[in-house]
C-alpha cells in the first residue's frame, strides 16, 4: 500500500503516520509500503512531530497546499497512490468565528479539490474495480478516506440519542459548516461518479502531539504553571472523548475494511461535562507531578464568557464500525488521559518550541 496522507504533520496526522509505518501491519493486517506526508504547515502542522519517523525510507515528505491541484496530481501519479487518507483540515472552532474564510477554502475547496485530482486518476490510470462494492483487503480499488468531525451533526439535548451515520446534519459554527460542505462532496462523489469514497465522523480527540490552543493541553500546560484555567460558561457542555491512537485505529479500519460509499462513526464512548475534564485534568498533574498543583480545584477554575454558539452536547454511537470491523476503543478515559498528561509533562521542548514560534522555523525537505 502507498498512502497519501494530507495534514500528516498536525495532529491526528502526525498519530496517523506513526501508525501507518508502526502498529497497522501486526494490528490490522495491512502493509503500509510507503507514506507520502502533504502538509502546509501551517501554525497547527509541526515537523517535530515528525520526529519519530525521521529516518523512515518509507516516509516521505511534501511541503504543499492541497488546494495546488497539480501538485496534487503529480503526487498520485508519481508514487502510484494506493489510498488517500484526508486529513488536513482548520479545526479549531473559535478561529472559524473569528474569520470564517480560511475554513471554507482549506475544508471545502481544497477537499473538492483533492477529489477532482484523485477521479482523474484513478480514471486515467484504469484503476477502477468492476466490483465497486469491495473494500481495499478484498482488493478493492484505491480509496479515498474522506476524515470529518462529529460537529456536523450539531448539538444534542441531554435526553437525545447519540449521534450515529443517519443523524441529520445541522451545523452550528463556520468550521462544522465547512467540514459539513466537504462530507456532502465526498458523498456525492462516490454517489455521481462511482468513485470509492469513505467517510468517517469522530469525536473529540485527545493525546499526544496535540496543538497547545485545544482544550487538554491547554489546560494541562496552565495547571503545571499554575496559572487560572479558562472554563467556557458553567462547564456543563458534554464532549464524547476519543484517545487518538484509537482513533488513528478506527480510520485505518475504515481505509483498509470499509466499503465504498458508507459512513462510519468513531467515538469514544466516553461522555464527559467539560467541567469535570478540568478537575480530572487537574488531578492527574497533582498525581503525576507532585508539587506542580499547590491551589484548590475551585482556586484555579476561571469562568469566562461562554463561546457564540457553543454546541451544548456531543456524543457518538460507534456500534456500526464496532459490528461490521470490528473496531473498539482500547483506552477509556482514565487511562488515556493519563498517558497524555504523563506525555506533556515530559514534552517541555516541544511545548516550548510552539509558544516561542521556534517550530516554524523548522522544514523538512520535500520530494514529489
Amino acid at each position: 500500500m502507498n498512502i497519501l496522507v494530507t495534514g500528516g504533520a498536525g495532529f491526528i496526522g502526525s498519530n496517523l503516520v506513526h501508525y501507518l509505518l508502526g502498529e497497522a501491519r501486526e494490528e490490522m493486517g495491512m502493509q503500509t509500503d510507503l507514506v507520502v506526508n502533504l502538509d502546509n504547515l501551517t501554525y497547527a502542522g509541526n515537523p517535530s512531530n515528525l520526529d519519530p519517523v525521521k529516518n523512515d525510507p518509507r516516509h516521505v515528505f511534501v511541503h504543499g497546499d492541497i488546494l495546488d491541484s497539480g501538485l496534487v496530481g503529480k503526487i498520485l501519479r508519481e508514487h502510484k497512490i494506493d489510498a488517500v487518507m484526508h486529513l488536513a483540515a482548520e479545526s479549531h472552532v473559535d478561529r472559524s468565528i473569528e474569520s470564517p474564510e480560511p475554513f471554507l477554502q482549506t475544508n471545502t475547496v481544497g477537499t473538492l479539490r483533492l477529489l477532482e485530482e484523485f477521479r482523474s486518476y484513478i480514471t486515467s490510470t484504469g484503476r477502477v474495480s468492476k466490483e465497486g462494492g469491495k473494500s481495499l483487503k478484498e482488493g478493492g480499488s484505491p480509496c479515498f478516506l474522506h476524515v470529518s468531525t462529529d460537529e456536523v451533526y450539531g448539538s444534542l439535548k441531554p435526553s437525545d440519542p447519540p449521534f450515529s451515520e443517519t443523524t441529520p446534519y445541522s451545523p452550528n459554527s463556520p468550521y462544522s459548516a465547512s467540514k459539513a460542505a466537504s462530507d456532502h462532496l465526498a458523498r456525492a462523489y462516490h454517489h455521481t461518479y462511482g468513485m470509492p469514497v469513505i467517510t468517517t465522523n469522530c469525536s473529540n480527540n485527545y493525546g499526544p502531539y496535540q496543538f497547545p490552543e485545544k482544550l487538554i493541553p491547554l489546560m494541562i500546560r496552565k495547571a503545571v504553571r499554575g496559572e487560572p484555567l479558562p472554563v467556557y460558561g458553567d462547564g456543563q457542555n458534554v464532549r464524547d472523548w476519543l484517545y487518538v491512537r484509537d482513533h488513528c485505529r478506527g480510520l485505518v479500519s475504515a481505509l483498509w475494511k470499509g466499503i465504498p460509499g458508507e459512513t462510519y462513526v468513531i467515538g469514544g464512548k466516553c461522555e464527559m461535562k467539560n467541567l469535570d475534564v478540568v478537575k480530572a485534568i487537574i488531578a492527574a498533574v497533582r498525581e503525576l507531578s507532585p508539587g506542580a498543583v499547590t491551589a484548590t480545584d475551585d482556586e484555579m477554575i476561571t469562568f469566562v464568557k461562554d463561546r457564540p454558539g457553543h454546541d451544548q452536547r456531543y456524543a457518538i454511537s460507534p456500534d456500526k464500525i464496532e459490528k461490521e470491523l470490528g473496531w473498539s476503543p482500547a483506552e477509556n478515559f482514565a487511562s488515556g488521559l493519563r498517558k497524555t498528561v504523563q506525555w506533556y509533562l515530559d514534552q517541555q521542548d516541544w511545548i516550548e518550541a510552539i509558544e516561542s514560534g521556534s517550530y516554524r522555523g523548522e522544514r523538512l525537505g520535500v520530494n514529489v
